[in-house]
């Protein structure tokens, strides 16, 4: 009975379906704020997920005895008070009936009296919290974490809010025949004794909560999944190697196309160079000939052995000259290597 007007809340008061209701009135203390709760889905056939509350809280499973600073924000919600026709042929019927224990006999439908007056929503300060527990690390060790973590269909939630009752609230259940004028028609004559049913539970009952799905990572670090399109969990080993191998393959792939970038360039540079000399004419460029400029020599007839030419030797191919210049010099060498023609009058042209 409880349940199923913990479901009828929650459907009428809607909330882009972050509300859970709370399943059973023995475990309603269970889920109060920064509680942790396991979820679980059932089977392909149930698409529903299944919450289980747990005695521990999230500070419990971290490293340390440092409190959880984050506040819990308070303040009331709305005035609840709801009667509903439950047929008996339905899957919700069938779950009171079986809840409660009443008489059915000769009855068609079920009335559903909730009066649970103005209730009050507690929540967490989400900034605070995502602040604090970037410092914080999982406890492996701990039970609830070692058994979460060997079903894989299993997810450990923070329980983000809870509403709750603010005075002693009831619930009563009525089987009866459903009236063409009227919600019911009683047979008083012929009331069958358990016809009725009634609970009272008390102040401060929480009727329903919402979570946030945690994902720990191998390190013991975590994060909290504040959208519905991030999923928690425990990272796994291969899902771990599979993402170093991908951010090893996107680094790999950069730097290739950083270099290939650099030699496009540099051949590029080395085209228009060249294309700038070929394109003038020949009493504008060998200024290698003109009277008092810097002379082509044989370096090999110097004991320097051939190597690749300053300019040309920068593009895709390492291009070997045995000539160059001995009035010039590069990073410290008292020479340059250049082809004879056209990079000794191209260079010349340059440091002019």
């Amino acid at each position: 009975m409880f349940a199923a007007a913990t479901k009828s809340f929650v459907k009428q008061v809607g909330d882009g379906g972050r509300l859970v209701p709370v399943p059973s009135l023995s475990e309603a203390d269970k889920y109060q704020p920064l509680s942790l709760v396991v979820k679980k889905k059932r089977c392909f056939l149930f698409p529903r997920y299944k919450f289980t509350s747990t005695p521990f809280t999230l500070k419990d499973i971290l490293l340390g005895d440092r409190e959880i600073s984050a506040g819990i924000s308070s303040y009331q919600l709305l005035n609840y008070e709801d009667e509903s026709d439950v047929s008996l042929y339905g899957r919700r019927g069938n779950h009171i009936v079986n809840d409660v224990g009443i008489n059915v006999t000769g009855s068609d439908s079920v009335a559903v009296k909730a009066s649970f007056g103005v209730v009050t929503k507690h929540e967490v300060e989400v900034s605070t919290l995502l602040k604090e527990i970037t410092t914080r690390k999982i406890n492996f060790d701990h039970s609830l974490i070692r058994q979460t973590r060997s079903n894989r269909k299993a997810v450990l939630c923070v329980v983000m809010e809870s509403i709750r009752t603010t005075r002693q609230c009831s619930l009563s259940v009525h089987a009866g025949i459903r009236g063409e004028a009227m919600r019911f028609h009683f047979m008083d004559e012929q009331n069958p004794k358990g016809r009725d049913k009634a609970i009272v539970f008390p102040a401060h009952t929480t009727i329903a909560f919402s979570i946030f799905e945690l994902f720990i990572y191998l390190d013991g670090a975590f994060d909290l999944c504040v959208t519905s399109v991030s999923k928690g969990g425990f990272e796994r080993e291969e899902t771990a190697t599979f993402a170093l191998l991908y951010r090893l393959r996107n680094i790999l792939f950069e730097r290739n196309r950083r270099v290939m970038d650099a030699i496009s360039r540099s051949q590029l540079y080395l085209d228009d160079l060249f294309s700038d000399y070929y394109d003038k004419p020949l009493s504008m460029t060998d200024i290698s000939l003109k009277e008092g400029t810097h002379i082509r020599v044989n370096l090999l007839n110097h004991n320097i052995p051939k190597g690749p030419c300053i300019l040309c030797g920068m593009g895709n191919f390492k291009r070997e000259t045995v000539y160059g210049c001995f009035q010039c010099s590069v990073d410290g060498q008292k020479y340059v290597r250049l082809h004879a023609v056209p990079c000794f009058d191209v260079w010349h042209k340059r440091m002019k």
